[in-house]
Parts: C-alpha cells; sequence; structure tokens
C-alpha cells in the first residue's frame, strides 16, 4: 500500500514539474509588433525620400545582435507618405519577454563615397522627378540604431513604433551637391503615446509655418542658429516637428507623456526665416490628444 501510494506522489509530482516547466518556457516569449513613422521633411524641393531596410536587428541585455527571422526584406519605403500620425506595419515577431532599449535597422544604402552608385535602395527625389542616392556611412554593414525603452511583456504583446524623423536625417553636402543619411531613430509604445495638434490661424501668404516640440525647458536660443556642420540640422534637439499644411494645421504624433514646448517657426520656399514664439508647458497624455491652436498674432 506504502508503495502504491509513493508511486501515486511521483507521478503527481512529475507532473506538476513538466506542466511548470512547460508553461515556464512558454512565458519567456512575446511578441512585439513594430511599425514606422517620419516627421515631416523642410526641404520644399524634395517630393520624396526613399529607405530600404534589409534586416532588422535586436539584442537584450547587452548580449549579440540576432536579426528577426520573421521580417520580409528588403522593404521599401517613401517616408515622407508617413507623417502626421500615419505609420507602416513593418511586421510582429516572437522574441524573449524583458525589457529592451534599442534595435538596428540595416538599410540597403551606398557607403559614404561611393562613386556612381546604381540602384541605391536609400534615395531621394526631387519636385522635377531627378533622383540623388542618400549616402550612408557603414549603414549597411552596421546598421542604424533607433533607441527608446520598450517591454515584450510574458505571453503578451507590445505594440512600437519607430520614427526615422528625416528632417534630421537627410542632409545636404554644400557645394557638393550630394546627400547624406544619417537617420535619427526613436523608439515609441504606442499605447504610452499621445499627440498634439492644432490650427495655425493668421499665416501670411507665401510662408510656411514649421512647429518644433521640445521636452519641457530644453529649448535654447542657440537651436536656431545656423549650424555650424552641414551634418546637422536646425533645432536638432527638436523631439519631432511638423509644417503647416494646406488645411493650415499641425499634428505632432507619438510623443511620450509629459509636458512640452513649441518653438512655433516660419520659412519662405524651406529657407528658415525666424522664430515668430513659444508656446511652453503644454501637456500630453497617454492615447489622447493635446488641442493647442496657435494664433500667430498673438505670439
Amino acid at each position: 500500500m506504502k508503495k502504491i501510494i509513493s508511486i501515486i506522489v511521483l507521478t503527481i509530482f512529475a507532473a506538476f514539474i513538466f506542466v511548470s516547466c512547460e508553461d515556464e518556457s512558454d512565458d519567456t516569449k512575446g511578441t512585439l509588433t513594430l511599425s514606422i513613422t517620419d516627421a515631416p521633411i523642410d526641404m520644399s524641393s524634395v517630393n520624396a525620400v526613399y529607405l530600404t531596410i534589409n534586416e532588422i536587428h535586436y539584442n537584450k541585455n547587452g548580449q549579440n545582435w540576432m536579426s528577426f527571422e520573421g521580417f520580409e526584406g528588403p522593404q521599401k519605403f517613401n517616408i515622407l507618405e508617413l507623417t502626421r500620425g500615419e505609420s507602416a506595419l513593418l511586421g510582429s515577431f516572437e522574441m524573449d519577454a524583458g525589457t529592451y532599449t534599442q534595435l538596428r535597422f540595416i538599410l540597403d544604402a551606398p557607403d559614404f563615397g561611393t562613386p556612381n552608385p546604381t540602384n541605391p535602395g536609400c534615395y531621394i527625389e526631387f519636385n522635377d522627378g531627378t533622383e540623388q542616392p542618400l549616402f550612408v556611412p557603414s549603414g549597411h554593414e552596421t546598421g542604424w540604431k533607433a533607441v527608446g525603452a520598450f517591454k515584450v511583456p510574458s505571453n503578451g504583446e507590445v505594440s512600437v513604433t519607430a520614427d526615422f524623423d528625416a528632417r534630421k536625417s537627410v542632409m545636404e553636402q554644400g557645394a557638393n551637391d550630394f546627400y547624406i543619411l544619417k537617420p535619427t531613430i526613436r523608439l515609441m509604445v504606442d499605447n504610452q503615446a499621445g499627440q498634439i495638434a492644432g490650427g495655425i490661424t493668421n499665416i501670411p501668404e507665401g510662408v510656411d509655418i514649421i512647429v518644433y516640440g521640445y521636452d519641457d525647458g530644453t529649448y535654447t536660443q542657440e537651436e536656431a542658429e545656423e549650424p555650424v556642420s552641414d551634418t546637422i540640422a536646425r533645432f536638432p534637439n527638436a523631439v519631432t516637428s511638423d509644417i503647416s499644411c494646406e488645411e493650415d494645421n499641425y499634428h505632432l504624433a507619438y510623443l511620450a507623456p509629459g509636458t512640452y514646448d513649441l518653438i512655433v517657426t516660419s520659412a519662405i520656399d524651406g529657407e528658415f526665416q525666424e522664430v515668430k514664439g513659444i508656446i511652453e508647458n503644454v501637456v500630453v497624455e497617454s492615447k489622447k490628444t493635446t488641442n493647442q491652436p496657435i494664433d500667430l498674432s498673438s505670439l
């Protein structure tokens, strides 16, 4: 009798261990759904900016970079079509549960200095139909890092959007008449993001209004000065930006919850003119749109 009881106990214990191990194995995985978006470029002569992504890599806790096996590359995007809250799905990927702080995008682009590249996957298209390749420093080898913390839940899913920000990324190289791509990419968890939007009134004829969103208290007057290098954009520390559209409104999307300052500027034919004014202490909440109208006559 004692022997029979012992066998029953051992059988139940073994089954418990098996189920526990099976559950633990299942719970160590989660799903990342990844999309791409952009902030508008402030070059009036540019019609499109094409990026081709060959691979996407990730690592965890400083381990080796791993490739998302489920990513179906290459994928090509005109990122200027993905502005004002629009995005495109890159894919959904199973990965180890845990916290990640960066991803890496491997682009199909010619290295800086490559003479006469043919069929580059990254290029810029102008309003007159001409095209120029976008050169990158080792972009197709080491890739471009996207920074921003997100947590993949055990046996769950997190949706994240990568903002490439073409305004900061596409740099014209002065008298050399070529363009380089220095992607500035931030990662934002979708269900944590909010946005700021509103109408703009009293815009002078022939003038574009560009609104830059800054983390509260981080803007300085030096940001508006002519950059000392042609590899740095004006207003370099802006989180994001937008240009007034035909309906005279603006839309700053994929913002982390917090307080922001809006730097309102003017441009003519893509050339910066002046800072028209600053709107301070604009609060953003998760999954909400903060309505902030801008009246230029009151700035």
